[in-house]
């Protein structure tokens, strides 16, 4: 098939072109920053966000492409010029949403029917989520008024090499492999619902050739998912050595956060997703188990990616001290290592 990824250049959109291209399709992405894309991808440049970029691009090709991969659209002026040029004239739109569209729910795992969050000062994702749902139902109308044949993947926390932000994986991977101590806050027994990229696009090039997924929604999420705690410690592990994890006391100062746990399961909760619609209408389903997912994150940071980031201790250091005063941590020769394993005891027992 001829198809058209919008995006593509970093983390699960270039994971996405590449299975595209191992499974044999004629790929064209649009972006605004170069990557190293496999041979035969054809490449325009562009920001789509700019006033009549997208129209100047793709109007000349509207009837070039069977599919159209949307992974760049976060609020619905987004969606409205490729609403426009591709309405009627693409097999399949396949629009990359987030989990972060719902609310917290009182029974797990959430499913497609569970509550979203469509006011921005409300939701929990905030204006992310709205944005989202904005599109979805866009889309969704669009489908009901013409038939336009989308498809949207809500897509859970994601890992995986090119991560796009050091926060993620390198930073801790590097706190490790410097015998570093990790230091966590918050609900770190909350369950949270990993997926390795590449999963995620098996799961998005499954949508092609099946009708029946049009006007569908698909939660995609990985096959096991773990507490903040045990993550932490099976990133640990694809590392290969043991960590040390610090409990951090909740009566520091308001603006010492940790500086690793950023999800917002580690304040709401656990957030966990059932992923059975996307198996039985896909015929996919995730191949990575968590620690299969991290060692091939830590296999690309280890052979190359670890050069690709910039990494500041500071506010661990910051933290460091503050514990220190409270008599958690010796000041004098660094972290206290007794102190470290006691507490790491402790976490190992939740």
């Amino acid at each position: 098939m001829k198809l058209l990824v919008m995006g593509g250049n970093r983390y699960i959109g270039l994971q996405l072109v590449h299975e595209l291209v191992e499974q044999g399709h004629d790929v064209t992405v649009l972006n605004s920053h170069e990557a190293s894309l496999p041979p035969g991808v054809h490449r325009l440049h562009g920001q789509r966000h700019d006033p009549g970029t997208l129209e100047r691009l793709l109007l000349p090709l509207r009837d070039s492409f069977d599919a159209v991969f949307d992974n760049t659209a976060y609020t619905p002026d987004h969606l409205e010029p490729m609403i426009e040029i591709f309405r009627g004239r693409v097999q399949h739109f396949i629009f990359t949403s987030s989990i972060a569209v719902y609310e917290m729910a009182a029974a797990q795992p959430i499913d497609e029917g569970c509550l979203v969050g469509r006011d921005a000062d409300t939701a929990l994702y905030g204006a992310y989520a709205a944005g989202k749902v904005h599109c979805e139902e866009r889309l969704a109308r669009e489908h009901a008024a013409n038939g336009f044949p989308f498809t949207a993947l809500r897509v859970t926390h994601s890992c995986g090499p090119m991560s796009p932000a050091v926060t993620r994986e390198p930073g801790t991977f590097m706190r490790l492999e410097l015998g570093r101590p990790l230091l966590i806050a918050g609900k770190v027994e909350a369950m949270v619902h990993f997926i390795h990229t590449r999963d995620v696009a098996r799961a998005l090039v499954a949508v092609l050739g099946k009708p029946h997924t049009a006007g569908q929604i698909y939660n995609v999420a990985g096959k096991q998912f773990s507490s903040i705690v045990n993550y932490m410690r099976l990133m640990a592990a694809a590392v290969g050595v043991e960590p040390e994890i610090v409990m951090m006391p909740d009566d520091l100062p308001a603006h010492m956060r940790s500086p690793i746990v950023h999800w917002l399961e580690a304040s709401r909760g656990s957030m966990v997703f059932s992923i059975e619609k996307a198996k039985a209408d896909l015929n996919w389903e995730p191949k990575f188990s968590l620690a299969e997912a991290l060692a091939d994150s830590y296999a690309w940071f280890r052979n190359g990616g670890r050069e690709k980031y910039e990494y500041d201790f500071s506010q661990d250091d910051e933290i460091l001290a503050e514990i220190a005063r409270h008599g958690g941590v010796s000041a004098s020769d660094g972290p206290d290592r007794t102190v470290f394993r006691a507490q790491l005891d402790t976490l190992r027992n939740m």
